[in-house]
């Protein structure tokens, strides 16, 4: 059994990373409103790792959205760094997530005509400081592996050259919705370790959305939401390893 990591808080830099305050998201469906995100303040710092918990509908993947800016907010504004993403453009969003945001996703969506690496590349090739894709492989324990093509590979190994992918370009934040959402229990535990590994080791804010309560043992905070509100945040004062938890 590994032993706990102890909880860091972050260096407090001059302001967190993301600053989102009366955040909302409302979707118009014919005569039908659908308030997916209600009046929302939150702030995310450097290096740490938050867990968002709540069920379906909650507003867990649109929040990671707005984030990511990957959709815009209703109302409210979310700043980034000294960056207001609310009143972006959509080429401004587009520059903000190809330069600071890897995204980790349920479903791999890797390319299946390219090995590994070649996934990993097409990242990096657009990426402005890189890390090398071998590297990126490395990191998540695939370094035996970087030849093969998806079909080759364990679900399991997908994720992680997922992770790899969203690493490479070595982005301010990473956003994962549901990643072990696919995959079976211990697999899933891989995939847990590696982003925890990544976040210790690299020090990127990272953001993990799921409706499994067990995997919040191991964010620095827990942030619980209900109806498009979080209705309580959590600090653990000792982050679990992957290895020790349990659902």
């Amino acid at each position: 059994m590994q032993a706990p990591l102890e909880f860091r808080p972050p260096a407090v830099p001059a302001r967190p990373v993301f600053r989102a305050r009366a955040l909302t998201k409302v979707y118009v469906m014919g005569e039908v409103e659908v308030r997916a995100l209600e009046p929302t303040d939150l702030d995310l710092w450097a290096e740490e790792m938050v867990v968002v918990l709540g069920p379906s509908g909650s507003g867990k993947s649109t929040l990671l959205n707005i984030l990511g800016g990957l959709d815009v907010p209703t109302s409210g504004h979310v700043v980034f760094h000294d960056h207001d993403l609310s009143a972006a453009d959509e080429a401004e969003l587009t520059r903000f997530r190809r330069e600071h945001v890897g995204f980790v996703f349920q479903f791999f969506n890797l390319l299946p005509s390219l090995t590994a690496a070649e996934n990993v590349r097409l990242v990096t090739e657009i990426a402005e400081r890189p890390m090398d894709p071998l590297e990126a492989l490395g990191l998540v324990g695939l370094s035996e592996r970087v030849d093969h093509f998806p079909a080759q590979l364990s679900g399991g190994e997908q994720q992680r050259v997922a992770i790899a992918r969203a690493i490479a370009k070595r982005p301010d934040v990473l956003l994962c919705d549901e990643p072990t959402g696919s995959l079976d229990y211990e697999t899933g535990k891989i995939v847990l370790d590696v982003l925890e590994r990544v976040n210790r080791e690299t020090g990127t804010l990272t953001v993990i959305v799921t409706h499994n309560a067990a995997i919040g043992a191991l964010g620095d905070r827990i942030l619980r939401l209900r109806d498009g509100r979080i209705v309580r945040e959590e600090r653990n004062a000792v982050r679990a390893s992957p290895a020790d938890i349990e659902w």
